[in-house]
């Protein structure tokens, strides 16, 4: 090993240590969030709701020094979390679970939410998981990725782990747009680095609320493309993102969340 790499790993695991150290339950996966924020006091609270992220592999994985899943992580769930809270009787964990794609656990918790799904990347042993996790009533919502070489990358991924099932566009009278809000007009949710410009990320044109959907007719995978619902709620404290981008987001999310834990 040369010094500069043997260098590189002593800091690795200095910052590993340092967060192993902060008492915050997913300190070891804080290296590969965006985002990390501190537990709130009842973070260990059992409750009958807990938002999930799946922790899946990219070929992007390491680009400005974090992992594909971890975009916006964690505080843009803890946000969501929250406003899931104040809206709705659900009763919801103040912070999330993070779901490794090669554990068990996966099948523990049935709302999951992955972002950066363009990138993903599943060996035959994670899609067959992933697999059973739908088998077994699972649902997922995918978020914040962009433009046809993304969705190519999206369809790959979903290919081997729901084979042959379609992709639909979701129509605006479809019941996941209307479980506890009216959500027949939308428009694109966009991120922060692009809300005040054309909004178009990453050359991703169209905003599309898409889904794959089983036998019989139930959303299994929610799909936002071309958008960015997490960023929206990452900074829906930040005076200088729009009201109304937050507002839709937290509504998406929300009905997201109860469409899924009633069909």
């Amino acid at each position: 090993m040369t010094a500069r790499r043997a260098l590189a790993a002593l800091m690795l695991a200095l910052l590993a240590a340092a967060q192993s150290r902060s008492g915050n339950r997913w300190a070891k996966y804080e290296a590969e969030m965006q985002d990390p924020v501190d537990d709130p006091p009842d973070a260990g609270e059992k409750t009958e709701f807990a938002f999930a992220r799946l922790r899946y592999r990219a070929n992007r994985d390491g680009w400005f020094g974090r992992a594909r899943w971890g975009v916006d992580a964690n505080k843009s769930e803890r946000q969501f979390i929250q406003g899931l809270r104040r809206l709705t009787r659900v009763h919801a964990r103040s912070i999330e679970q993070v779901v490794d794609i090669d554990s068990d656990d996966l099948f523990d918790w049935p709302w999951l939410y992955a972002v950066g799904v363009g990138d993903w990347k599943f060996s035959p042993s994670q899609a067959a998981r992933l697999r059973h996790f739908f088998e077994r009533g699972g649902f997922l919502m995918v978020d914040d990725f962009h433009n046809e070489r993304e969705w190519a990358g999206f369809l790959a991924g979903i290919g081997q782990v729901l084979p042959g099932r379609p992709v639909v566009e979701l129509e605006d009278r479809d019941i996941i747009f209307q479980t506890v809000y009216d959500l027949s007009n939308r428009v694109r949710v966009p991120g922060l680095n692009v809300v005040h410009g054309d909004q178009i990320e990453r050359g991703g044109v169209v905003p599309h609320w898409r889904g794959v959907v089983g036998d019989d007719g139930r959303v299994l995978v929610a799909i936002c493309f071309n958008m960015d619902i997490g960023d929206a709620w990452e900074w829906a404290d930040l005076p200088e993102y729009p009201e109304q981008y937050a507002s839709l987001a937290y509504r998406i999310g929300v009905n997201y969340v109860i469409y899924a834990m009633t069909h």
